[in-house]
């Protein structure tokens, strides 16, 4: 017969921890668990312990929301009372003082008026030349010139014509439709004879419109009155004296010519 085999200490052991450790797990679990209920109802707790506001309370609130309203209100009415409406007295004066401040700020005098009047007239009654005058300048006046025109000429021509007029002078008007040009032309020939000191022109009323005289002051200096004097080609000019044998007194020449020239200027 064989001896039995006895078991070693280890193996023995062995079953007995492994008991041991699933006890101590499940006594772990157990533990947590309680702690999770434990918080669980502490939170619940919490939530009960702070309720929802009562009737009670809400009425209160209400009622002490009414009565801050109510303040405010008698807060601002007591600041109106106390800024009080402004009295008769005071009333009177605001007005005094505003009817001084309009008597301050004067009406336009009668001599202003006038003048206003006057200065109104004027633009109403303004001729063409006088408008003319305003938009242009003097040197567009002074060298004013008509297209295919001798100036030289024409200014000669316009002297001749209002000089039979004198001291009357003539309706410019009239000058214009003698020399047929057209009234912007002529209003602005005027201009310039103005200018150049060889007319005058004379405002007046005509028929209900405004309108110019014109009125000779000057004749202007022509070269045309000499052109066929026999001096400018006489052969014995230089022996040619006032009290010499030779002298304009007695030249036949100059006789012939001036009678030359009268009989033109009758023509």
């Amino acid at each position: 017969m064989e001896p039995k085999k006895e078991k070693s200490s280890t193996e023995s052991d062995m079953p007995a921890t492994k008991n041991a450790i699933a006890k101590k797990a499940e006594q772990l679990e157990q533990k947590i668990k309680k702690l999770r209920m434990e918080l669980e109802q502490k939170t619940s707790s919490k939530e009960k312990k702070t309720p929802a506001p009562s009737k009670k309370e809400e009425k209160k609130t209400k009622t002490t929301s009414k009565k801050e309203e109510k303040k405010t209100k008698t807060t601002s009415k007591k600041e109106e009372k106390k800024t009080p409406a402004p009295s008769k007295k005071e009333e009177k004066k605001t007005k005094t003082t505003s009817k001084k401040e309009e008597k301050k700020t004067p009406s336009p005098s009668k001599k202003e008026e006038k003048k206003t009047k006057e200065e109104l007239e004027k633009e109403e009654n303004k001729t063409y030349e006088e408008e003319l005058e305003e938009q242009l300048t003097d040197e567009e006046i002074q060298n004013f010139q008509i297209e295919k025109m001798d100036m030289e000429k024409l200014t000669n021509k316009v002297c001749d014509i209002v000089a039979k007029y004198e001291t009357e002078g003539m309706l410019q008007s009239e000058l214009w439709k003698k020399l047929k040009l057209t009234s912007r032309d002529g209003s602005r020939l005027a201009l310039k004879l103005e200018r150049l000191g060889i007319i005058s022109r004379e405002k007046i009323l005509e028929k209900g419109r405004w309108t110019y005289k014109l009125i000779i002051k000057r004749t202007p200096v022509s070269t045309e009155s000499i052109e066929n004097a026999p001096c400018l080609t006489c052969p014995v000019e230089q022996k040619c004296s006032l009290e010499g044998e030779i002298s304009p007194l007695t030249c036949q020449l100059i006789e012939d010519w001036v009678l030359i020239e009268i009989t033109k200027s009758k023509k």
